[in-house]
């Protein structure tokens, strides 16, 4: 148990650095924006490309760590992290921008996040132990919003927004330890409990076939689109209200705060409530958040009690989703699985990213996003209660 608990806790730094990094990128908005005259659109784009690439990469990665182990993926995710943060200040074009902050940045932070680690830790764990461990993780990936957001404000403000990139880029390089000390404790894949057999392949034709698995899909669609949204614009809300920068990346660092807590609870409470309920209630609270701070007076005071409402669900869906997952169709194949469901997150983060360039360019405000995003946090709440948690019971198959 020692050498489980020692591979959580790598783990969970390491999502720490590959979160924080990623989670900061909309603070570079503004000040890439006056650098470059490149445009919020432009820059919106390339961030939600980044978002789409993010969730796009991880069942790749998946596969790949299910297949040769995660410790080779994880080294080489922090690399392309750190290569797409130090070429971002050489980009001055759409394209370019896209190139580094939507493709290098975000598959470099994808490799390195939560179906790869997830997946690795699972194996060594029981089933009652898997949801603690997969909130211990999840709260790394919180801890370094709360300490990656603050941070880069800090050197954007003094030392410009591209040594801060470069800053983020070290970030990154300095936690490939992390990587090797993963590498060294993981068990080989044969060894893995398993659900299914026939190899990934079958295990993903089994999981597009089950209802449940794309319920859990349309849901955490919703959540990405909510994050993207967030992550990437409310910077640009705050400014709106004439508030300064250090509201935004203040409520980005609460947020992350508040979500250490509650991916710590959500990991807790998905070893003893059903998943589906759990995540029913932290959408429906997500829906009636908008609602209320879309009625309260924009100060700083409002932001921050707005970021902290959202940081105690922010993350935490994913202890209690992957849990679905693993329930589903046990842990042999876990990381690929979970890593197609990420990718349903990030394609609705690619929405929520881009469609507020959109609205912010169109109407000067992001009044019906927030509208949007209300109505699609009550949508996902209900799409999780018809789930059904029992395993899969697969049948065998043909044979001549």
């Amino acid at each position: 148990m020692p050498a489980a608990l020692s591979a959580v806790l790598c783990a969970a730094l390491l999502l720490m650095v590959s979160m924080g990094v990623r989670q900061s990128t909309g603070l570079f908005i503004s000040p890439i924006n006056t650098s470059t005259g490149l445009g919020v659109v432009s820059l919106s784009f390339a961030l939600a490309i980044g978002q789409f690439m993010w969730g796009a990469v991880q069942p790749v990665a998946g596969a790949v760590a299910d297949r040769w182990g995660p410790g080779r993926v994880l080294a080489i995710g922090l690399l392309v992290l750190a290569a797409g943060c130090a070429l971002t200040p050489f980009m001055d074009s759409r394209f370019g921008m896209t190139v580094t902050l939507g493709v290098l940045a975000a598959a470099g932070s994808g490799a390195g996040s939560f179906s790869v680690l997830i997946g690795a830790v699972s194996r060594r764990l029981d089933n009652a132990q898997r949801g603690q461990a997969a909130g211990i993780i999840n709260a790394g990936g919180s801890l370094g919003q709360f300490v990656f957001a603050p941070l880069a404000q800090k050197l954007i403000t003094t030392v410009g927004w591209m040594g801060a990139m470069y800053a983020m880029a070290v970030a990154a390089l300095a936690a490939l330890p992390l990587a090797r000390a993963l590498r060294a404790r993981e068990p080989h894949p044969q060894h893995a409990d398993s659900a299914t057999d026939g190899g990934v392949r079958r295990a993903i034709a089994d999981a597009m076939r089950d209802r449940s698995y794309l319920l859990l899909h349309a849901g955490f669609f919703t959540c990405g689109f909510h994050i993207a949204f967030l992550i990437t614009h409310l910077p640009g809300e705050v400014g709106l209200c004439g508030l300064p920068a250090e509201v935004a990346s203040g409520a980005l660092a609460l947020i992350g705060l508040s979500n250490i807590f509650g991916s710590l609870f959500a990991g807790w409470a998905t070893g003893r409530w059903r998943s589906k309920v759990i995540l029913f209630w932290m959408y429906a609270s997500r829906a009636v958040l908008v609602l209320v701070y879309l009625a309260s007076p924009r100060t700083d005071l409002t932001f921050y009690l707005f970021a902290i409402g959202l940081g105690v669900t922010w993350l935490a869906t994913v202890p209690p989703t992957a849990g679905v997952v693993g329930k589903l169709f046990g842990t042999r194949y876990l990381a690929t699985l979970f890593g197609l469901t990420l990718l349903s997150h990030q394609t609705g983060g690619f929405f929520g990213a881009w469609l507020g360039g959109l609205a912010l360019e169109h109407s000067g405000s992001y009044q019906w996003m927030w509208y949007a995003d209300a109505a699609l946090a009550a949508a996902a709440a209900l799409v999780n209660l018809p789930i059904r948690e029992a395993p899969v019971v697969r049948t065998a198959p043909a044979t001549a």
